[in-house]
Formats: C-alpha cells, structure tokens, sequence
C-alpha cells in the first residue's frame, strides 16, 4: 500500500518522471543541469509544466461541478443553514472555489448583499485563498498527504473560528452601505447541457491559467533561485529551528506579495529544501495568499476599518499559531 501511495505522490502528482525527462533533454542539449543555471532551468521548465498540469486538470473538473451551483442557487442553499453549521457549510464552498483572495471578494460582497449572516461570508472569505482543493493536491505532490490533509483542515478550523466570532461580535454595521442595502435579484439558473458544461470548465481552465500566469511565473522564478543560488545556511539561519520568531517573520514577509496557492508552491517547496522549518515555509504561503496588501486594500472597500482589523487579526494570529503547530510536528510528519 505504501509503494502505491508512493508512487501516486512521486510520479503522478509529483510528476518526478517529468523531471528526470527534462533533465536528460537539457543534458542533450549540451547544458549541465548539475551546474546552477542548469538547476535553475531545470526547475523552472519542470514546475512550470507541472503546475499547470495539475492546475488544468483540477480547474476542469472543479468548475464542471460548479456548473450546477450558479451564485444565485448557492446563496439559497447558504441560507438554509444557520449557526456554527452555516459557517462550516461557507469555509467548505470556500474550498471548491479557485480563486485568489482578490477573486474570492466579489463573491463576498455579492453573499453579503444577498443578506446571508456576515460570519458565514467570512468563513468563506478566509478559507477561499487558504485552502481550495487545488492547494490539497499540490501540497500532495511536495510534502505529502498527512501536511496537505492537516493544513486544509486546519485553514477550515481558522474560517470557522473566524466567521463564527465575527458573528457573534455583530459587526455587521461595520459594513459598507452600499453592499447592505443592495438589491439582490433572483434568477433561475438556465438548464445546461452536458456539452454547455463541458465548454463553460475549459473557458475557467483558460481564464484562470490567464490570470495566475504571470505569478506562476514569478513564483517559479524565486523558487529556481533560491533552490540553486542562495546558499543552505542563510535559509536555515534565517527561517530555520534557530530563529524563534521564524514563523512570525516568514508571515509578515508574505503580506507584501500578491500570488495565489498556485504561485506560493515553488517557492515553498524551494525553502524547504534548504532547510526552512516546516511551519515557516506554510506561514508564509498562508500569508501571501490570504493577507497581501491587494487583496486587504480591495476588502477595505466593502467593510469599515474595525471589521478589517479583526478579519486581519484572526486570519495572523491563526496562521501564526498553524505555523508553530507544524514545526512541532515536523518531525512526525515528514
């Protein structure tokens, strides 16, 4: 059973075959992939190809499925549930939903004008970015399945926590009057065909891969070159068991960047090959795709500046306490 999973990890997510294909390409090629430019290109064409594999495979799939919940049709099936229950059902929605925090809060802004409980809208706002089941596989295909089961379900831990104390703080004057006192309008969603659903995913595969290209890109990039030119112990000695304040410093250094999951994975994966703690390498993925400065500056336009410092409050002292979580239980896990 090990060898199986082994096999599924190494070669079908992790796509080592690739790697090894490529390596001998440019090894043909004339380059010395042993050599840092030839690393460096080796890991850029590799995870580059690998990420956008996995992430037109699972867009495909995600957005077939949501073909058949509209946004009109998932506001009324939100507002069935109430209490700790409706926070659950927002952070798990929050899960099949590929997009970035600056994507999720428009989504936000429209469940909250269509009057669902503020704390539910937040659930799904936090746990949008911070774990989506495209995250679930590449945390898979890198750390294995026991640090992307724990991580995903630890971010649903912080939406609902963090919904659920928003709601019972009653903030919801603190938001923004255009976005209360908005009309919702019903519409019944169109019967689609198969072959409509079929066409409605990949216009989502090409959308998304439109947008998240360039942080793939740049995420790549940094990866290459922290994977083959900064040397081990200035990544140990920064973001290593030595340094205390680690996970804090890896959380706050994600805030001014602006990528998605799908951006982060490189350079994670990078780090941690160097030696950066475990909980330090998901701290700053989490800060980066939950807390960075777009993102904050777009909500900051829905919601007044209390409910964005608590929102912001939650979302650091969650990811903070993840974090150290993690490094504890590094050695169990990997």
């Amino acid at each position: 059973m090990q060898q199986v999973w082994d096999f599924i990890q190494n070669q079908i997510l992790g796509m080592k075959w690739l790697n090894e294909l490529i390596g001998r390409l440019l090894s043909l090629c004339g380059l010395d992939i042993t050599s840092r430019i030839g690393g460096s290109i080796q890991f850029f064409i590799y995870d580059v190809i690998k990420i956008f594999v996995l992430l037109g495979f699972l867009i495909f799939v995600i957005s077939y499925i949501q073909s058949y919940f509209p946004p009109e049709r998932t506001k009324r099936i939100l507002g069935r549930f109430h209490g700790i229950g409706a926070n659950i059902i927002g952070a798990l929605l929050g899960t099949v939903t590929p997009f970035c925090s600056c994507s999720s809060i428009p989504l936000f802004i429209g469940f909250t004008s269509a009057g669902l409980p503020l704390g539910v809208t937040f659930s799904f706002l936090i746990s949008s970015p911070m774990v989506d089941l495209g995250s679930l596989v590449l945390l898979m295909s890198i750390f294995g399945w026991k640090v992307a089961v724990l991580y995903v379900l630890f971010g649903l831990v912080i939406a609902v926590l963090g919904g659920t104390l928003i709601e019972k703080l009653h903030l919801e004057n603190q938001v923004e009057d255009f976005i209360r006192n908005a009309k919702s309008l019903e519409v019944e969603s169109e019967k689609l065909r198969f072959k409509d659903r079929m066409k409605y995913a990949w216009e989502q595969v090409l959308s998304t891969a439109k947008k998240v290209l360039p942080y793939v890109l740049i995420g790549v990039g940094i990866g290459a070159i922290i994977h083959n030119w900064i040397p081990e112990e200035w990544i140990v000695g920064a973001l290593g068991g030595n340094n205390p304040f680690g996970v804090i410093l890896a959380t706050v250094a994600g805030v001014p960047m602006y990528a998605d999951i799908f951006g982060t994975i490189p350079i994670a994966e990078a780090l941690l090959a160097k030696g950066a703690l475990l909980g330090v390498v998901l701290s700053f993925m989490t800060g980066v795709t939950t807390l960075s400065l777009p993102s904050i500056i777009m909500l900051r336009k829905a919601v007044k500046p209390k409910l964005l410092g608590i929102f912001i409050a939650i979302c650091t002292v969650g990811i903070i306490l993840v974090g150290y979580f993690f490094n504890i239980i590094q050695p169990l896990i990997i």
